[in-house]
């Protein structure tokens, strides 16, 4: 059992970004009789899960729907399923931009030559 601040440090995060995971369901720790809040494994795993959906740009509303699937479905199917649904979206969006950004670097690359030719112009006159 971990408490909040061992949390905290543990992902390089701040005690009120866990306390806020918890105020939207995504997490659930156990309490002492000060009402301190402790981390149980699987509530490690669930906050590793959180932060490498972030990391992947997930939203939290799907980072939640992927976290607590699991717990009305404890053979991981269901939540499989919606990971696999969001991680082929996200897959599609991230193609996209790969996209978007190769056409800027050949525009960008474009504009260099051009705006160098120019310069060279500048100095021969």
């Amino acid at each position: 059992m971990k408490t909040i601040a061992e949390m905290a440090k543990m992902f390089g995060v701040s005690t009120r970004t866990i306390r806020y995971y918890e105020e939207i369901g995504l997490l659930e720790p156990e309490r002492t009789e000060n009402n301190q809040r402790l981390y149980s494994s699987a509530e490690l795993a669930k906050l590793k899960l959180i932060f490498r959906g972030k990391r992947y740009g997930f939203s939290l509303d799907e980072i939640k729907e992927m976290v607590l699937l699991f717990n009305k479905d404890r053979t991981g199917r269901r939540q499989l399923e919606r990971t696999i649904v969001y991680g082929e979206r996200r897959l599609s969006e991230i193609e996209a931009k790969i996209n978007e950004l190769q056409e800027m670097k050949i525009e960008m690359e474009q504009l260099l030559v051009d705006f160098k030719e120019k310069y060279d112009q500048l100095d021969r006159n």
